[in-house]
């Protein structure tokens, strides 16, 4: 199956010129790091410097974008161009509200909207390098420290509201940040599945060289089992060995792989969607209207098969995506859905296509089903997203989302968390410039929360209902990286994992940091617990570390290596393009698409998968 090409990301914290690794990255367009005017206080409070909007600079962020169908979105206040707010007091840009007011604006059209948050780890001023501090930073930095308790080794916030009228900001135990990674047996696990080993330093497991093929070829779908790592090659399913990568069974498909569920059930089942055959010089496009089982304990296809539309006809549907959601398989796509039985392929329900064209987009699995449903005309759709019964496919819930809204990424199921971005104002390819949180019980909103695509990095796809990705979403909270921003070293950059509270919209006042240099991404929940990603610098290998989801600690699960064909072949796999797994002190990076080679790399070692484990 042919398809457009993924651009390549560019790694974090590029090297030094010196030393043959190349120049530090230009700075993206935008005004980063260029003083703009403090932030409003999104409690109400009027501004320390107000100035009139046409005195902000040019490229600044935090420009608020229109309504879009009538639900209002506050506008987004001011950063000062350091990342901090101007106000140290309220604890490095983690606000927190006057007592007796919950921290909510006002209300309009049943959608809650929490207000933009300050910004978090802007880079930092060009300047000298974009290393020495200004005077107005100094002071700043100053005033912050003077504020922070540090208590038993994690950094609590002090109360600093105006006790005339009533204000507090108290500490909790959500205030803390995550400061460095330690690790050792046992150490901050409680709440999760995973144990830190008594040596995190990991070695390599295997790397299995990337297939060789004359065009771009889809390989999506990876899984790890009680015994074996599972991936999709070109036109098969693989297992190997987690510790060895010997190959331990492999299922031949008659096409290429086009779609895997992410899911897969407590016997180790899981979907997938194929290609009917091969491609051919007389069909260059075989059609993905094959969906299928594989038992990954027996090493087996338990069955496949294709359907027809709804609609009448015999041409088998063609689906975009498929997920597991219990014992119910559903696939989905532009050209109709289906659900099956996961033991035996029987026909559940097809969804009802409606006069006016509506139809189930894709869908979404896990603990539930939720799907997303698309109305309306390619210029003005409308985008409906309901909680389903697994095995009838009827709708137990339903939520319209807004106007301006293209598509719409389920983020979880249960909780019941959409991202979209609405009226295209994210304007980073990430498809997130809100997340909706949706009582699925009654398909009302509880909150919607913006997400400004300038501060944060998570991603979803372009037009997949189920792929969102560098986020975890657990503890009645949504986990999400900051972008990149300028650490303390000449060339590194760093970033964070803040947290929203489900319920109200708040940004919670806890952080986990990456350390300089490093960049941190969440993987998935482990229990209350988040497993994450510290994608590393030039000379380091990566880490796993779990962070405590109230807390914030973090504790160092594993290290790779640093050796330098270790960690270039690390580096290889970019975050935003890959597969990244970790469970059982077992790491895998993969890829979704291999391409036919160019003459300047025929030579190269490519890889497939790159895998690590600690003794």
């Amino acid at each position: 199956m042919t398809q457009p090409p993924q651009p390549p990301q560019q790694p974090p914290n590029t090297p030094p010129p010196s030393g043959g690794f190349g120049a530090p990255q230009d700075p993206p367009p935008g005004g980063f790091g260029q003083p703009t005017p403090p932030p409003a206080d999104p409690f109400g409070k009027q501004p320390q410097q107000p100035a009139a909007p046409q005195d902000a600079p040019a490229g600044s962020y935090g420009t608020p974008p229109p309504a879009e169908g009538g639900y209002p979105t506050p506008p987004a206040p001011q950063p000062n161009g350091y990342g901090y707010p101007q106000a140290p007091q309220q604890g490095y840009g983690y606000p927190q509200g006057p007592a007796g007011q919950p921290g909510m604006p006002q209300q309009g059209y049943g959608y809650p909207t929490q207000p933009m948050q300050p910004q978090y780890g802007a880079p930092q001023p060009a300047g000298d390098g974009g290393k020495k501090f200004s005077t107005q930073m100094q002071i700043i930095v100053a005033a912050a420290v003077a504020v922070v308790l540090i208590i038993g080794g994690g950094i609590i916030y002090a109360a600093t509201g105006d006790d005339d009228k009533g204000g507090t900001n108290e500490a909790s135990s959500s205030g803390a940040t995550g400061g460095e990674a330690k690790g050792g047996e046992g150490d901050g696990l409680a709440g999760g599945d995973e144990k830190a080993p008594a040596s995190t330093k990991s070695k390599v497991a295997f790397q299995l060289p990337e297939p060789v093929v004359t065009d771009i070829t889809t390989v999506m779908g990876s899984w790890i089992t009680d015994k074996a790592y599972v991936k999709s090659g070109v036109a098969e399913i693989t297992a190997y060995d987690r510790d060895k990568g010997t190959k331990l069974w492999s299922v031949p498909l008659p096409g290429e792989v086009c779609s895997a569920s992410r899911h897969m059930s407590k016997d180790f089942k899981t979907a997938i969607v194929f290609e009917e055959t091969k491609a051919t010089k007389a069909n260059k496009y075989p059609s993905c209207n094959q969906v299928g089982v594989i038992d990954m304990t027996a090493g087996k296809l338990l069955w496949s098969k294709g359907v027809t539309s709804a609609t009448g006809g015999d041409k088998p549907i063609r689906f975009d995506e498929v997920t597991l959601s219990g014992t119910t398989v559903a696939a989905g796509g532009t050209s109709g859905g289906a659900a099956f039985k996961l033991d035996d392929g029987a026909e559940l329900w097809k969804p009802k296509v409606g006069a006016d064209g509506c139809y189930d987009r894709g869908y979404a699995g896990g603990e539930a089903l939720a799907v997303v449903r698309k109305c309306g005309t390619s210029d003005s759709p409308q985008l409906t997203v309901q909680a389903l019964n697994p095995t009838t496919g009827a709708p137990l819930s339903s939520f319209q989302m807004p106007a301006g809204v293209d598509y719409a990424s389920i983020v979880s199921t249960k909780p019941l968390v959409v991202a979209a971005d609405v009226g295209d104002t994210a304007g980073d390819g990430s498809g997130i410039s809100d997340f909706f949180s949706i009582d699925a019980a009654t398909g009302k909103l509880i909150v919607r929360i913006p997400a400004d695509a300038e501060q944060y990095a998570a991603r979803c796809g372009s037009t997949e209902v189920e792929r969102c990705q560098n986020l975890a979403v657990g503890n009645n909270r949504l986990y999400v990286p900051t972008e990149n921003h300028d650490g303390t070293s000449e060339y590194g950059e760093t970033n964070e994992v803040v947290a929203f509270d489900l319920t109200t919209g708040k940004l919670l006042g806890g952080r986990a940091d990456a350390g300089d240099r490093y960049s941190l991404t969440p993987l998935r929940m482990d229990g209350t617990n988040v497993i994450a990603y510290k994608e590393p610098p030039y000379d380091k290998g990566g880490q796993i570390v779990s962070i405590d989801g109230e807390t914030f600690k973090q504790t160092l699960l594993m290290e790779n290596p640093s050796d330098e064909a270790v960690r270039e072949a690390e580096r290889r796999f970019s975050t935003d393009h890959s597969e990244v797994l970790y469970k059982d002190g077992r790491f895998f990076k993969s890829k979704r698409l291999v391409s036919k080679r160019s003459t300047s790399d025929a030579d190269e070692k490519l890889y497939l998968v790159v895998a690590y484990r600690t003794d």
